[in-house]
């Protein structure tokens, strides 16, 4: 019972040195934690491609085997840090059923690693072709029909091909049939078949001809 009872009293004196040594080795372990990890050196975090194709070319379908969307490029490089992907001398064309062909080409572009968004830029040229007539209900809408093709020329445009958008900050001209525009900012819903320009709008378009 004595020796049991030494025991006791001497962890009973000890106790706060082994609460400070539990303190202490909770705060290394903590630090420990929060300390940024060192940077690797086997060139993940770099902004180095790892992929190089010569002559790139896709092709998306759908369910019917028709093509909806294609992209080609002189070149393409793939990063692994963000996935995205550059390409030199860009072109892309999204032929949605029901939609007016809507192509895109550019010096260079890039493509978003979430696969979402294309980014082109240097001389950017995009055509939107001419819409489908729309069905006719009596003479008065005989002159409903479909437009000429719309061309509009910017140095970066920024399309989302699911969504059929299109825009750009930058300064665009815009021509149809009926004339040319210019103008600074630009949003363009291929599916809606609008464009609207933000700022800076000038230029000459003639009126539809009279409804016979």
């Amino acid at each position: 019972m004595n020796q049991g009872r030494k025991f006791i009293d001497r962890l009973i004196s000890w106790s706060p040195v082994l609460l400070l040594g539990s303190l202490a080795a909770l705060t290394y372990w903590l630090d420990a934690q929060i300390q940024q990890q060192p940077a690797r050196r086997d060139g993940t975090t770099r902004h180095d491609a790892d992929l190089f194709i010569e002559s790139f070319r896709a092709t998306s379908f759908d369910t019917d085997g028709r093509v909806r969307q294609s992209l080609a490029a002189k070149r393409a490089q793939h990063y692994p840090d963000d996935e995205s992907t550059d390409f030199v001398a860009l072109s892309m064309a999204l032929t949605d059923p029901g939609n007016p062909r809507f192509s895109v080409t550019a010096d260079a572009g890039t493509v978003a690693g979430d696969r979402e968004t294309i980014v082109f830029a240097g001389n950017v040229r995009a055509v939107r072709d001419a819409a489908p007539p729309a069905p006719k209900q009596g003479a008065a809408n005989s002159a409903d029909g479909p437009g000429g093709p719309v061309t509009l020329t910017t140095e970066l445009l920024r399309v989302v091909p699911k969504q059929g958008r299109a825009a750009t900050d930058r300064a665009v001209t815009i021509e149809e049939p009926r004339g040319i525009i210019h103008g600074v900012g630009m949003e363009l819903d291929n599916n809606a078949r609008t464009l609207k320009l933000k700022s800076g709008v000038r230029g000459t378009l003639q009126p539809r001809p009279p409804s016979k």
